[in-house]
């Protein structure tokens, strides 16, 4: 009886000397894909970082008012576990994670003076992502702003429709 030889050329049923030999290199072995991990890794890192620092630039005097508005906002966002689209809805549910949040930061960086904001990065570089408040705090400041957001807009459609 003559043992089966499988397209690798080694018998069937015996391991393969090379255990990625049946296997194609997929796109997880490409050197670009090791390269883009490595980026998407320090951008995730450096978001971490500059949220941790708008929480230090929310509480800091030496920040303007509408800065510091938008950097709470945006830290209680982050932080909170209310989100504007809920994730289970495909696609769209992680829209508000992969667009509004890094805009909102991005934005309140530029409100904070850059010396500034090189310092406060500094010092969030030293802080654990951990050390952020989150929870009740952040979800019900988050509920708070979609209510004055709701109530802000019910008030402009009597206005435009004569109600008030």
């Amino acid at each position: 009886m003559t043992a089966r030889r499988t397209s690798g050329g080694r018998e069937e049923g015996s391991p393969p000397a090379d255990p990625d030999a049946d296997h194609p290199a997929g796109p997880h072995d490409a050197p670009a894909a090791k390269g883009l991990r490595a980026r998407l890794r320090r951008w995730t890192q450096a978001l971490r970082r500059d949220l941790a620092a708008l929480y230090l630039a929310a509480r800091d005097p030496r920040v303007p008012w509408y800065a510091k508005a938008l950097a709470a906002a945006t830290v209680a966002y982050a932080l909170s576990p209310i989100d504007l689209i809920p994730d289970f809805i495909p696609i769209l549910g992680y829209l508000d994670d992969l667009l509004i949040l890094p805009l909102g930061i991005a934005l309140a960086i530029r409100l904070i003076p850059p010396a500034l904001m090189a310092e406060l990065r500094e010092a969030a570089a030293g802080m654990a992502f951990s050390d952020l408040p989150g929870g009740r705090a952040a979800a019900a400041l988050i509920l708070v702003l979609w209510l004055a957001a709701v109530v802000l807009v019910l008030h402009a459609l009597a206005e435009a429709f004569g109600l008030v």
